[in-house]
């Protein structure tokens, strides 16, 4: 365990290596928790069809052009990745499926971003893997439940590691926002910490694992107690020979937390349970990141667009018809206009800044009139520097970054995690 700053400097630096890296998201968090230990040596970051390339831009700026961030296409930069300790990266929810070649095997989808990373794995075997992706992951796709999820575990699973994974949402811990991401931690067999599981397993089991030593468990505490049958599942990987059985074949429940060892998945829906020691809340309003000194006028609502704004907010129920013909009632129900400020904020999306439905819209403190959010403050609302995406790029795109992003405490939380277990 490490505790104080002796023993943390008695770490070994950990090298990293940063996939689909945006503007920093795990770097930012990660070097707040230690810049001496965490040390990134080789980032990738390609944004398809954008000839700004501006996340990249900003990534440079503030790491330096020697900072070996690759701004390509990550399949064909794999060879370029080295030796590391440490692999983390925030990917897409896509179809993972993949289909039996002849000759040539197994082959996935091309294009589909998982398949870079476990090419990587397999060639590095890095100790530990930490990838963020949204919460629907664990649903994908809607006619197989689970199958998708399921092959990300198979290929860890055959590479040696066991995985632990939780739903987390930022606001549950301490956040400023309702942002709810799934994430990923793979160790390796050869690392201590997967020997304090295997140690540790036949007498604690795999939910009680989950909610008192494992990895989520210290920095996002959960509910203990007996478990609720009906929303908890096992499952064996080794009923699937390969995955291609797995693609064919697999349909399971995965609940927000779980563990995979030594090919048995266990899932469990657990209760977060936090209270800030300072603020006595488990979250943060959003009141706490909103400017109180004015803002530019372009930011305020001119009040001849409220009404726009109110419809785009309001109830509304809509008939559509769709591709096949069939006609159906589209519902959908109120956004709170203004947003509280006394709450979390909710989920921010790439089009935020937008005249839009899902744009935030509070009533300046200053002022009193209505307005959006500045890029600043969604940088705050996401946990990193404000103007840290002030590097020249277009408004616009300050916005769909942040929308984007990571929830820079969360990787903090799980940086000094990883301290207590190299």
């Amino acid at each position: 365990m490490i505790r104080g700053d002796v023993e943390v400097a008695k770490c070994k630096p950990i090298r990293v290596v940063e996939l689909f890296a945006g503007v920093g998201g795990f770097r930012v968090g990660l070097e707040s928790c230690s810049k001496e230990i965490f040390k990134t040596v080789w980032a990738n970051q390609w944004e398809p069809g954008q000839s700004g390339q501006w996340a990249f831009k900003c990534y440079e700026q503030h790491y330096g052009k020697d900072a070996r961030c690759i701004n390509s296409d990550i399949a064909t930069a794999i060879d370029q990745v080295p030796e590391h300790d440490l692999l983390v990266g925030g990917f897409p929810c896509q179809d993972y499926s993949v289909a039996s070649t002849g000759a040539r095997g197994i082959e996935g989808k091309k294009g589909v971003l998982w398949w870079s990373i476990d090419e990587i794995v397999r060639k590095r075997h890095p100790n530990y893997i930490l990838l963020e992706n949204v919460d629907r992951l664990l649903k994908s796709p809607s006619k197989q439940r689970g199958r998708d999820f399921a092959i990300i575990l198979k290929c860890l699973e055959t590479e040696g590691y066991a995985v632990e994974w939780r739903v987390i949402n930022a606001a549950d811990y301490g956040n400023v926002q309702r942002r709810r991401r799934t994430f990923i931690f793979a160790y390796r067999n050869t690392t201590a910490f997967y020997k304090t599981l295997s140690d540790l397993f036949v007498g604690m089991g795999a939910s009680n694992w989950l909610k008192q030593e494992g990895f989520f468990a210290k920095a996002f505490p959960v509910a203990q107690g007996p478990v609720d049958r009906p929303r908890s599942t096992t499952e064996s990987l080794d009923r699937y020979e390969d995955l291609v059985a797995v693609t064919d074949r697999f349909h399971a429940a995965f609940y927000n937390g779980g563990l995979m060892f030594q090919g048995t998945i266990y899932s469990e829906e657990l209760v977060p349970q936090y209270t800030d020691p300072l603020t006595g809340r488990s979250s943060k309003p959003l009141s706490e990141i909103v400017s109180r000194d004015g803002v530019d006028e372009r930011y305020l609502i001119p009040e001849k667009d409220k009404k726009k704004w109110e419809e785009m907010k309001g109830a509304k129920k809509i008939s559509r018809t769709s591709r096949d013909g069939y006609e159906y009632l589209f519902s959908e129900g109120a956004i709170a206009f203004p947003d509280p400020l006394d709450r979390p904020a909710r989920t921010m999306l790439t089009s935020e800044g937008s005249k839009n439905r899902s744009s935030h819209v509070i009533e300046d403190p200053l002022t009193g009139r209505l307005r959006r959010l500045t890029p600043e403050e969604c940088e705050l609302i996401n946990g990193f520097p404000p103007g840290w995406t002030d590097t020249g790029m277009p408004e616009r795109q300050r916005y769909f970054i942040m929308g984007n992003a990571l929830v820079v405490p969360l990787i903090e939380k799980m940086g000094h995690r990883l301290l207590e277990i190299v």
